[in-house]
């Protein structure tokens, strides 16, 4: 048989009915206050503020998973630009090694030319300088016939026609 259908559980000397009492009387007073009331609301703060954290971390990591994207796109577009720099950069060094071969097939060109003009000046020069002793050498040597005809010969007729045309030509 149950305890609680007891006779002697209903009697003012036991004390477990005074504990039972106790009890009801503890939880209807409890009861009464709005304990379960406070309870249940600061249950219920407490679930708001652990939702609120939730919807924040989610909003955090959305915008972190934005951002993750958003940076791997700007990844992708500076690799993207630094590969069009490097691809820019390789032709604009072909550009400029194609113009340094011309340039110094110009510069080589134009040396070659200025060597042969100097050359050829220096060849002038040395011509003239060798018809000019030539000249010179010639000059002297007629210089020296001249001077042992006339000491052989007291007058030159073609000296003395000369002369005499001198005369009539100046006046």
């Amino acid at each position: 048989m149950p305890h609680f259908l007891d006779p002697h559980m209903y009697s003012f000397d036991n004390p477990e009915l005074w504990v039972a009492i106790g009890l009801l009387l503890f939880i209807g007073i409890v009861i009464w206050a709005g304990v379960p009331k406070l309870v249940a609301g600061a249950l219920d703060a407490k679930a708001a503020k652990i939702q609120a954290e939730l919807d924040e971390a989610a909003r955090l990591r959305a915008e972190a998973e934005a951002l993750l994207a958003e940076i791997r796109a700007e990844k992708a577009e500076a690799e993207a630009q630094a590969a069009a720099m490097l691809k820019a950069a390789e032709d604009d060094a072909r550009r400029l090694e194609a113009e340094a071969k011309v340039k110094l097939e110009e510069a080589m060109v134009r040396r070659q030319a200025l060597a042969e003009r100097r050359i050829e000046q220096a060849e002038a020069q040395a011509t003239a300088e060798v018809k000019a002793a030539a000249t010179d050498l010639a000059a002297k040597a007629a210089e020296q016939i001249l001077t042992a005809r006339v000491a052989g010969q007291k007058s030159d007729p073609l000296l003395d026609a000369a002369i005499a045309q001198l005369g009539t030509r100046l006046n």
